[in-house]
Formats: C-alpha cells, structure tokens, sequence
C-alpha cells in the first residue's frame, strides 16, 4: 500500500493539504482512504460532511477508526477512534491478565467508566496505520493519506515503534522463556499464583504489533508531505522538523507551501505580506529543491468547504493553474514529467472572495478540487524496505580509521550530541534523540572525532588493538 503521511507546522493547513492529496490520487482511479486524528471536528467542515462515527458491535471487534464515509468516487475518510479503541484494548488487557489483578486483589474497570488519557491518540494512530496495511484483498485501499499532527510531534510518533521495542527487549529479554518454565515451582515458594500465561503472550503480541508498525514507516511506500506557511518563525521550525524526519530515516517527498498572498498588490499592507512570504519562499527552494519538489499553493481567500465547492463560475474540478515550469524560483522542470506541480505562481487575491471589496468579478475556487491538481497524486513506489541511509567508508588505508556517515539535513551544530553505549550510538538531533545500534566492524572500534559537514554527519571510528583482527 501507499501511504503519505502530511505534517507540517502548526497552523499551516495540513488537514487542508491531506484532502487534497487524497481527492488527486482518487482522480487517478487509486482506492483511497483519508485517515485523521483531529478530534475537533474540521476535517468534517472541510469535507462538507456530518461527524464521523464509531462502527456499532463491541469495541475489541472494530477497526480503530469510525465508519469511512465515500466522499467521492474512490475516496474514502474516516476518523482515529482514540476513547473506542482505548476502552476495547484494556478491556481485553484485564481479560488477559485476570490472574494478576486477582492476586493484586484488584477490581477490573468497566469500560463505560474508562477515559483515554493524554497521549493514547498517538498508539491508536500507530495501530491504525497498521490496520490499513491488513485490509483483506479487495476491501482494502490503494493509498492511505493521514492528516498527522504538527511535524515535532509526529516525529515522536514515527519514531515510538523502534523506541517501545528497544524498552521491551531491555524489560522483558529471551531469558524469559526460562522464567516460563520454573514458573510453577516459583508458585509453591511464594504461595500466590504467579503472572499467568497471557501476560508474556500480550508482550510477544505487542512485539509483532510494533514490528508491523516500525516495517510500514521502513518501507519505501511510505513518504512524508511538509505543509508550511511561507514565513520567518516557520523556517526554524522547518529545519527541526527536517532533521528529526532524517534522524529516524523519513523519506519526504515533497514541501508545499500553502496560502501563498498575490504578488504585486498595490495595496502595501497586503505587498509586505506577500514580500515576507517571497523572502521565505526562496530560502525554501535553497534548502530543499531540486532534491525535494517544493509545490506552491496559493491562498485562496476562505477555507476550503467541500470537494468541489466553488464560488461564481469556477471550474470546481479542474482546479488550479499548474503552470509548468518548477515556480518563480526555480529553473526548468524539476518534478518530471507526469510528476506533481506547482500551483499558479500567482496567487488569488484573498480580497477577491468578497464582492464588497471590489472583486466581485473575480470570484475564487475555494473547494478542494482547486487544490488537487496542484498538490499533485502521490507516484508510485515500491512496497518493501527501504535501504539503510546510514553508510561506512573504509578509510584505513589512507588515515587509518572507519567513517560512519548519517544524512541529517536540517541538524545545526549546537543542537547535536553523540554518546557512545557499548555497541550503539545514541545521537540527539534538537529535541529528537535515537539510540542506532553500530554495525559489526565499528563495534571492535573506539571514536575518535565526528563532524557535520553540508549535511551528513560524519562519525571517525579507529580500530581497537586489542579487538581488531590481527595480521599474520
């Protein structure tokens, strides 16, 4: 399955960026489900659609997400059920282990009396992510598109997988299996039951759970769309978002800039917004392009409402003006042909939506068709892992040590820190850390340097005496 996954910064219209992708790849005759974790209720408003609600029956029996409502012809959106899914897991954790709370003298909740508390909706996305990747064949989808929270916060949940399996191969490692064993004659020692069988086998599931999971974010199906509103404090937040993504091997495939304010107003107000977004437009398309497409989106003068609302007489599906060639800042054709493109490099004055602002004439396009053709369908891309970014040059002949090097785009040198913990190198990028285990030959090695340089970080490991292989 293809999954792109749309974050961003705060406020910069990801929901928005999501519908739209989604709507592009069901234009292209792709199944596809729009999966979000809002529980504000506007993704509703901006699909023109009623709440999204729960399937009926028992919740340990549904999908973790509400009943998809088709919006349009191959195109689906459902919400995360974050309460339903909370209460039918531990409800059937209690089941599980029933021992346990009888030797704590514990009384099982009841699941009408259960509230998910903070932070819940970032498991019951994981595992929604891994249930779309399970659908049986034929009721399943082509392309998944999640509306995901702000970058900082799905970098922390892209990166819980990995995290969780390391803490529960420390807690509960394969010498478990002997514990299994000398279980019974432990039970006479103490003379209370002990943790009944189910406890070990709810961890060897979550185990398997978290594995699938982890394999999605792996795979090369899997990319990354950054919204960002063109500006000043946006750009910092960018290059946060950029190394974490980095750090935990995200692939993105593309940055969009949404709400882009005409050019050449004669209006100054309305003229040092727009130059503010300009200023910060081409320090995007220095930073990213051409290795990442930066797509344009231009303001459309309200928020969208609906798939193909328009306003006046204007073309609801054919959307906007993609004018060819890589935007104002940028030369030839970047994106290939067939491949996304920008949006009209001259945005819509926001002032033209209102007739009372002399506009009248001129009326905006404010459904999301306007926005799929400029955001463009995810391509095609290979289900299977994706290769490891992190690479080993051997530098023994000429200086006499190993170099690792790790991709981090984005990373800044005050915000790096590297540990060394006996085979694994824990490196913090921001507020972004992630413990890599080192591959064999560097295990037998000690640091002696690192740098970054133009964006890899370049760690010199030289070769211990007493563990390296000697020559004969």
């Amino acid at each position: 399955m293809r999954t792109v996954l749309v974050t961003g910064t705060g406020g910069a219209g990801r929901t928005t960026v999501a519908a739209a992708t989604a709507l592009a790849a069901a234009r292209e005759g792709q199944r596809t489900l729009l999966l979000t974790a809002d529980p504000d209720g506007t993704p509703e408003a901006l699909l023109g659609i009623g709440p999204l609600r729960s399937a009926p029956g028992r919740s340990a029996d549904r999908l973790p997400w509400s009943v998809p409502v088709e919006l349009a012809p191959g195109l689906w959106a459902a919400r995360v059920v974050t309460d339903e899914w909370f209460r039918g897991e531990l409800t059937a954790l209690q089941d599980r282990g029933h021992g346990l709370l009888d030797m704590l003298g514990a009384t099982p909740l009841d699941g009408e009396e259960l509230t998910a508390p903070p932070g819940v909706e970032t498991i019951a996305l994981l595992r929604a992510l891994r249930a779309a990747q399970t659908a049986p064949p034929g009721a399943g989808w082509d392309v998944l598109v999640v509306d995901m929270p702000p970058a900082p916060d799905t970098v922390a949940l892209l990166a819980l997988p990995e995290q969780l399996r390391r803490y529960l191969r420390r807690l509960m490692p394969a010498e478990r299996q002997a514990a299994r064993a000398l279980r019974p004659m432990l039970a006479q020692l103490a003379g209370v039951p002990m943790p009944a069988q189910k406890l070990y086998e709810t961890a060897e599931r979550w185990e398997r759970e978290l594995a699938a999971v982890q394999g999605v974010m792996e795979s090369e199906a899997t990319t990354v769309r950054l919204v960002v509103d063109p500006g000043p404090l946006a750009d910092r937040a960018l290059r946060t978002a950029r190394a974490g993504l980095a750090l935990h091997g995200c692939r993105v495939e593309a940055v969009i800039a949404n709400r882009l304010l005409p050019t050449g107003s004669s209006d100054p107000w309305l003229a040092a917004l727009s130059g503010q977004q300009q200023a910060a437009l081409k320090e995007l398309y220095e930073q990213w392009a051409p290795a990442v497409p930066v797509l344009e989106l231009p303001h459309l003068g309200r928020d969208p409402h609906g798939i193909g609302d328009a306003q006046g007489g204007g073309d609801a599906q054919g959307g906007g003006d993609p004018r060819g060639a890589g935007g104002p800042h940028g030369g030839g054709d970047p994106y290939g042909a067939g491949g996304p493109r920008p949006a009209d490099p001259r945005p819509m004055d926001p002032r033209a939506a209102d007739p009372g602002a002399g506009g009248g004439a001129r009326r905006a396009t404010a459904g999301l068709a306007a926005l799929a053709s400029a955001v463009g369908a995810p391509g095609a891309r290979p289900d299977r892992p994706a290769p490891d970014p992190w690479t080993v040059e051997d530098r023994l002949a000429d200086d006499g040590v190993l170099l690792w090097r790790l991709p981090l785009p984005g990373a800044d040198r005050d915000g790096l820190g590297l540990v060394r913990r006996g085979d694994e190198l824990i490196v913090t990028v921001g507020p972004f850390h992630r413990v890599l285990p080192l591959p064999s030959a560097l295990r037998r090695c000690t640091v002696s340097g690192a740098g970054l340089r133009e964006g890899w970080l370049q760690v010199r490991f030289t070769p211990d005496p007493d563990l390296w292989p000697k020559r004969l």
